[in-house]
């Protein structure tokens, strides 16, 4: 079943914001209000910051790593907590954790000279171009779902789902909101019920909802003289990038079901709460 409902919040200072309300899953649909997924919260206005808290968002999971959260912490309204869940703590140079740097913030020339923004050129060209960019994304969707804080950070983030003791209406969130949020957001997804389809959906909704998010890194690279259609591909999505981990989950652990169990290692309780929790019936 395709995703009809048009689930974005426009907030001029959270990128790439919507909830996952109202996505169809088996016998019913994904619960309105309780959980949301976005890029970085690093300059919420004073504004957006009160939109947050009027959608009932009262805790906030931040997956990137420590570089990142010194680089631009999450400005969260008063009432909201932050939670910091490291998925790439492993791999913290991976390229999906250095995504908000490819438009080389600064580099305009006053700070860098020709000399060295020519060796940036080159780099990213042997990085990035004939297609590689997209292969290390895909290589790095492969280590979201595997990789031993990978495993740690999903396992506290599902915890907090199922907390026995209740649940506060969480958004979560990486840089781009793309990579680390979108296995998030596929993984919650296809545990309670919703079809490969809907959750491709919803993943390439990306594409349209960062649009805001990356165009000024583009014109800024084009600035320094970097063909901007050499970076675009790594600042959005693809599908391959999530089949690869989707590939890499039925390779390591056979289901969504043995991601949960045998790679999280969640308990069956826990996963009849998720359902219970965020699944409304009917």
């Amino acid at each position: 079943m395709t995703d009809t409902v048009d689930r974005r919040i426009p907030l001029a200072t959270v990128p790439n914001l919507r909830t996952l309300g109202g996505l169809p899953v088996a016998g019913g649909s994904v619960a309105d209000g309780m959980l949301f997924r976005s890029a970085t919260l690093g300059a919420v206005s004073e504004h957006d910051g009160a939109a947050l808290v009027d959608l009932g968002i009262r805790r906030v999971v931040d997956f990137r790593t420590a570089g990142e959260r010194r680089s631009a912490p999450d400005r969260l309204p008063a009432g909201v907590t932050g939670v910091d869940l490291d998925v790439l703590g492993d791999h913290a140079r991976d390229l999906s954790a250095s995504l908000a740097h490819l438009g080389m913030p600064g580099a305009e020339g006053r700070d860098i000279t020709e000399e060295q923004l020519v060796a940036i050129r080159q780099q990213m060209t042997e990085l990035l171009g004939d297609g590689r960019g997209v292969q290390i994304l895909q290589d790095s969707n492969r280590l979201i779902v595997s990789s031993d804080s990978a495993i740690a950070a999903f396992r506290g983030f599902y915890e907090g789902l199922t907390a026995p003791d209740g649940y506060d209406p969480t958004l979560f969130h990486c840089t781009t909101g793309k990579d680390r949020t979108g296995w998030a957001a596929a993984s919650f997804l296809l545990l309670v019920g919703a079809d490969e389809e809907t959750v491709m959906a919803d993943y390439l909704q990306t594409n349209v909802d960062i649009l805001p998010m990356i165009e000024p890194m583009l014109e800024r690279a084009e600035r320094n003289g970097v063909d901007s259609s050499l970076i675009r591909p790594v600042l959005t999505v693809h599908e391959s990038m999530l089949q690869a981990a989707l590939d890499e989950m039925r390779e390591r652990f056979g289901s969504i079901e043995g991601y949960f169990t045998t790679g999280l290692g969640l308990s069956d309780a826990q996963l009849a709460r998720l359902h219970d929790r965020f699944v409304t019936t009917g």
